[in-house]
């Protein structure tokens, strides 16, 4: 069965309400913090949709609990991309499956990487830990390797348990604006 945007809205509200282990918010929180800090920054809706939708990959892969405190990389980034790059193309796509990596990328400075949550943290050794300076030569050459790096820091930013969020239709109707015309190809 392919999935379309709506099924992934509607997993975000069945779901959402599921918490990271060690973190303040739940997946709905997360998500709509996310978009809420890309759309004050005044990024483009497809940047916008992939703040929305950057962890839907934890949601689609079906296992409950934070698979990190397993000892699990659930690889969500894979996951959500894929399905993504079906609905949208890589404007959103890409800086979803690059977001992992911009983690790892950034994590060459020693002070971002001790700003990281406990659950950052764990799922950052079970991702490859900090990148060598090759490996981050060839991120920053990656074209939405900056997007990237500008989603990872609304995702570490957006938890917090008391902030106010547009609902989720006030993103959903930006991310529908976002989906190809019947008979195009994926990409707006």
């Amino acid at each position: 069965m392919k999935l379309d945007l709506n099924h992934l809205l509607e997993l975000l509200l069945l779901r959402g309400h599921e918490r990271y282990a060690g973190e303040p918010v739940s997946h709905l929180q997360h998500a709509l913090q996310t978009a809420h800090l890309a759309q004050c920054a005044g990024a483009g809706a497809s940047l916008v949709a992939a703040a929305l939708l950057h962890d839907i990959g934890h949601l689609l892969h079906g296992r409950t609990g934070t698979p990190s405190a397993q000892g699990i990389d659930d690889r969500h980034e894979v996951i959500g991309a894929t399905v993504l790059f079906s609905l949208f193309g890589s404007e959103v796509s890409e800086p979803v499956r690059l977001h992992v990596q911009a983690k790892r990328r950034l994590c060459l400075d020693p002070g971002y990487l001790a700003t990281l949550s406990d659950d950052s943290q764990r799922s950052l050794a079970l991702q490859g830990g900090p990148m060598n300076a090759h490996e981050a030569q060839l991120f920053d050459a990656h074209p939405f390797g900056p997007d990237a790096v500008t989603l990872r820091r609304w995702d570490d930013a957006a938890k917090s348990a008391s902030a106010e969020t547009p609902e989720l239709a006030h993103f959903a109707a930006l991310a529908m604006g976002q989906l190809p015309a019947p008979g195009n190809p994926a990409g707006p």
